[in-house]
């Protein structure tokens, strides 16, 4: 008796786990998987004239005719190499200055941490778009106040809009973002190690560097992977800092990242079967760089532990 009234609780606790995840799984479903689907099944499709090129316009199947046409723009190929010296620049740039943000204000001669945390973090709360317009201005040659510093050194007031300069000057852009956040995550997880064992390194006599190297980094470990997998994601998904700049620096060009190219597609070509496959394409890039990168993390901590319990 006593172990059915135990089985019909359980029943009932998770009936009711279920109840309160629905909402969001509800939320995942509309926002997510349908949309998926429903891009995937877009981009097999392409619209043509019947009637020999007279009659109205009609879905055609035509397969992977979409994607073959994508990979042979070479608009599109350019277009990931931009993102990648983008994300090559950006995504140590984020990383790196978050973790030291992170490591000082968790640092025992730290002082006014909540006020400091919250002027790092402050940068997220700004939307993207608005955060590039305030770079865009700050980089104008017309209006930067960096034109009297860059004057000190005989460097030109164009420099941050220049062609070398741009995807650079973006990935700053995004850093200003982002740190904040990636910062906010890797506090988190310093504030989550048991003080008793920084207490226990320095009775043994570790310094604070040490301590720094030898328990709070491989603590982190697991925070820079989560971190880095969503920067991942984010410069795949590259378009806001490009739009914006490209109002006021003529050569970016309308499909300069992948993401650009598939806005054009659907709302200047109205060729939504392009722009799905060129979405979908960028998506499965996405999931092969985390893969990869996940992959990696794996096989270090599978060969950390190995080393360990030699």
């Amino acid at each position: 008796m006593a172990s059915h009234t135990k089985a019909r609780h359980i029943r009932r606790e998770a009936r009711v786990g279920w109840l309160f995840a629905l909402p969001f799984f509800l939320f995942f479903l509309v926002s997510f998987i349908i949309p998926i689907i429903s891009s995937a099944y877009s981009s097999l499709f392409t619209k043509k004239l019947t009637d020999g090129g007279f009659g109205p316009e009609k879905l055609v199947f035509t397969g992977l005719d979409n994607y073959t046409q994508v990979l042979g723009e070479p608009a599109f190929w350019s277009g990931l190499v931009n993102v990648a010296e983008y994300g090559v620049i950006k995504i140590p740039l984020v990383m790196i200055s978050a973790l030291a943000l992170a490591l000082l204000l968790d640092s025992l001669a730290a002082s006014g941490v909540k006020t400091f945390r919250l002027l790092y973090f402050l940068p997220y709360a700004i939307p993207g778009v608005v955060g590039a317009i305030l770079w865009t201005n700050l980089y104008s040659p017309n209006l930067s106040p960096f034109n009297a510093i860059l004057g000190l050194f005989g460097t030109d007031s164009s420099l941050f809009t220049s062609q070398a300069m741009l995807n650079p000057s973006m990935a700053n852009m995004t850093a200003w973002t982002f740190v904040g956040y990636n910062m906010i995550i890797f506090m988190a997880t310093l504030k989550s190690v048991p003080h008793e064992l920084y207490e226990a390194a320095r009775i043994d006599g570790a310094s604070e560097w040490q301590i720094v190297w030898r328990i709070k980094l491989p603590m982190l470990r697991g925070a820079a992977v989560i971190t880095v997998l969503m920067s991942i994601i984010g410069t795949v998904q590259w378009f806001n800092e490009p739009v914006v700049m490209r109002t006021t620096v003529p050569t970016i060009s309308s499909d300069y990242t992948p993401m650009m190219m598939a806005y054009q597609q659907a709302f200047d070509s109205q060729d939504m079967g392009l722009a799905s496959a060129t979405s979908i394409l960028m998506a499965l890039i996405a999931g092969v760089l985390a893969a990869v990168w996940l992959i990696y993390q794996a096989s270090l901590n599978k060969k950390n532990t190995g080393g360990d319990n030699k």
